[in-house]
């Protein structure tokens, strides 16, 4: 099966490059992959405290998740699989292309408000020659409609 690799964080683009990933998939009968990456600089501390931060940070993460899982799986009938690594996202993203052969399109959600399209987008795009996978960049000001129509 052909499964959407989408990435999960606090940007207010994450949720159209979400609803792009479900969409696709409901209609190619593919899976999505949610990767969340937490970066290692969140738990340079003491180990008592940077164990505590990273099962807080992972705790985090599930309760988002569920919130784009609930919703993909009522509304688009497709059960996705949440994926969290930690380091630094690029490199994490690199990896777990690589180790899911599954994994058919990279999609990311592009910022808006002309500040750019993000860190991310800009990091992958430079290394799209060195993908084995298609990225799809969604814009983060796209509507809802739009999605749907396009997808």
């Amino acid at each position: 099966m052909r499964k959407f690799l989408v990435i999960l964080d606090d940007s207010r683009e994450c949720l159209n490059a979400m609803r792009f990933a479900a969409m696709r998939a409901a209609h190619t009968g593919g899976g999505v992959t949610v990767l969340a990456v937490i970066p290692p600089e969140e738990f340079n501390h003491w180990i008592g405290v940077g164990e505590i931060m990273r099962a807080e940070a992972r705790e985090r993460i599930e309760v988002h998740y569920e919130v784009f899982a609930k919703w993909m799986r009522d509304k688009q009938k497709v059960e996705p699989e949440l994926v969290i690594r930690e380091g630094e996202p690029v490199v994490e993203i690199m990896a777990q292309v690589s180790e899911d052969s599954e994994i058919g399109v990279l999609v990311l959600g592009a910022g808006s408000e002309g500040k750019g399209p993000g860190p991310l987008v800009t990091s992958l795009t430079r290394q799209a020659g060195d993908l084995p996978i298609p990225i799809t960049i969604v814009p983060g000001e796209m509507s809802k409609e739009r999605l749907e129509a396009i997808t």
